[in-house]
C-alpha cells in the first residue's frame, strides 16, 4: 500500500494543513497516511496549545490513519534533530513510501543539490559553521551563511549550472534562510544519512508565511497567527475562518474544560522554581545552556520588573540567540534534560521505540502490518516500557498536565491510562 508520511505539530490544525494534506495524498497518489507528530512541547520551544491527544484526534478527524509520537527528545530541538527523529521514525514503521512537505521553494529542484553536499558532515562544514557563530550570528543564520559558502566553493557561482544537469542553484543563504525550506533541507539530509528508500517530495506553502502573526487574505493564516487569535479578546470565535469545524469543536471542548488554550504562562512556577533553585553549575549542565547563558539567567531574574515567561526571554535575548534558542532552553531546563541524556552521540542512534497515538480503520491495517516491518518496538501501551525516551515524554505529559486548570492528579499519569485513540 503507498502510504505518505507526514511531520506535523498540528498546533492547532488549520486549514493550511488541510490543504497540505490533501496534496500530499494527491501529490504522491497514497493510499494511506502516517503522520509523526511532536507531544506537549514543541519544536520552537513552546508548549502546544492544547494536549497531544487533542491535536492527534484532530489529526483523525481530518483523515489521518496513523498518528505516532515523535519524542519529546527530538521534538524540542535544532532543525537537525527534529528533522532526523521524525524522519528515522516514518522509515522504522517500514510502511512509508513517500514523505511530503511544504517549502517556500515549492519544489526541491534547489533542495536536492545542497542535501547531497551537506548530508555527509564534513568537517568544512563544521569549521565554516564555527566561524559564523564566532561572528556572533544566530545558528540559523550561520548555517545558512556556511552552506552557501560551501555551495559556492562546490557549484559556482549564484545561478551557475549544478552538476548532472540540474536546476539552477540559487544563493543557498537565501534559500536557507527561509525556515520551511531550512527544514525541508534537513529532511533531506535525514533521508540521505539513514539510507532511507522513502521518496521526498513538496508542496509550496499557502497564503500565510510560518512566522506571519496575523493572518493574510484569505481562509489561510499560520499557526502562529491562528493561536494569536485564539489567545485574543475575539478568542475561538475570531480563529473560526482559519480552522476546520472539526478543529473548532475540539478547542470549544477543551478550552470550556479549562485545559486551553496553553501558553508559557502557565509554567510560570515550576519554570522559576528550577531557575531558583539551581546554581549556575547546576544549569549549566542543562541541554542548550551554553556559552555562560546560566550567569545570564541569574542576572536577567534578578532584574525582572515583571513575573513572567515573556519578560525573562526579553530579559535574556541577545542578537546572538533567537527567541526559539532560547525557548528551547527554558524547556529543557523546567524538564530536566541535561546535555549528557540529549548530546549527538545519544541522539544519532535516534528513538528507541514507534509509540502510536491513534488510528483508523486503515490505521489498524497499517498498525498489524507494522508490528511486521518496523525495525523498531511498537507501542500502544506504556506500563512497563523500559526506554529512558519514553520516560521523558511521560514526565514531560505529566507536567503538562498538571497545569490545566481542571485536573487532578489522576489526569497527571493519563499516558499510563490511554490507550491509542481510533476514529
Amino acid at each position: 500500500m503507498k502510504t505518505v508520511g507526514l511531520i506535523v505539530e498540528y498546533n492547532p490544525l488549520h486549514n493550511g494543513h488541510v490543504h497540505h494534506f490533501s496534496e500530499a495524498k494527491r501529490i504522491t497518489g497514497a493510499e494511506a497516511s502516517v503522520a509523526v507528530m511532536s507531544g506537549c512541547f514543541l519544536q520552537r520551544g513552546e508548549p502546544a496549545a492544547v494536549d497531544k491527544w487533542t491535536r492527534a484526534e484532530m489529526a483523525l478527524r481530518m483523515g489521518v490513519d496513523l498518528v505516532l509520537e515523535l519524542p519529546v527528545a527530538y521534538a524540542v530541538q535544532p532543525a537537525e534533530w527534529f528533522a532526523y527523529g521524525a524522519v528515522k521514525l516514518l522509515d522504522a514503521t517500514g510502511l512509508v513510501t513517500d514523505l511530503c512537505f511544504g517549502t517556500e521553494a515549492g519544489d526541491l529542484a534547489q533542495l536536492l543539490p545542497l542535501a547531497e553536499l551537506l548530508h555527509g558532515e564534513s568537517g568544512e562544514l563544521k569549521a565554516a559553521l564555527a566561524e559564523e557563530l564566532a561572528g556572533g550570528a544566530s545558528y540559523p543564520a550561520a548555517f545558512a551563511a556556511a552552506a552557501a559558502r560551501l555551495a559556492a566553493r562546490e557549484f559556482g557561482a549564484p545561478g551557475a549550472a549544478t552538476r548532472e544537469g540540474r536546476a539552477p542553484l540559487r544563493l543557498a543563504r537565501e534559500i536557507l534562510m527561509q525556515p520551511n525550506n531550512s527544514l525541508g533541507l534537513h529532511y533531506l539530509i535525514a533521508l540521505r544519512r539513514l539510507g532511507s528508500a522513502i521518496r521526498p517530495s513538496s508542496i509550496p506553502r499557502q497564503g500565510a508565511g510560518y512566522h506571519d502573526e496575523q493572518p493574510v487574505e484569505g481562509a489561510i493564516a499560520s499557526a502562529t497567527a491562528v493561536r494569536r487569535l485564539l489567545a485574543g479578546p475575539g478568542g475561538l470565535d475570531a480563529a473560526r475562518p482559519y480552522i476546520p469545524a472539526w478543529t473548532a469543536d475540539l478547542l470549544a471542548r477543551e478550552f470550556a474544560a479549562g485545559r486551553g488554550p496553553v501558553t508559557w504562562e502557565r509554567f510560570r512556577a515550576p519554570l522559576f522554581r528550577q531557575l531558583l533553585l539551581q546554581s549556575p553549575q547546576e544549569l549549566s549542565r542543562h541541554h542548550e545552556v551554553t556559552e555562560g547563558l546560566e550567569y545570564r539567567l541569574h542576572r536577567s531574574l534578578q532584574g525582572l520588573s515583571a513575573v513572567s515567561v515573556e519578560a525573562l526571554l526579553d530579559a535574556v535575548k541577545t542578537r546572538r540567540y533567537t527567541r526559539t534558542k532560547l525557548q528551547r532552553m527554558l524547556v529543557h531546563l523546567l524538564l530536566g534534560h541535561t546535555k549528557e541524556a540529549l548530546a549527538p552521540s545519544a541522539l544519532s542512534q535516534g528513538p528507541e521505540y514507534i509509540r502510536v497515538l491513534g488510528f483508523s480503520p486503515v490505521g489498524r491495517q497499517l498498525l498489524a502490518q507494522m508490528k511486521q516491518t518496523a525495525s523498531l518496538p511498537v507501542l500502544t501501551r506504556t506500563p512497563g516500557q523500559p526506554y529512558p525516551g519514553l520516560q521523558l515524554d511521560i514526565r514531560a505529559s505529566s507536567l503538562y498536565e498538571s497545569v490545566l486548570s481542571e485536573t487532578g492528579a489522576a489526569d497527571w499519569f493519563r499516558d499510563y491510562k490511554q490507550p491509542p485513540l481510533r476514529s
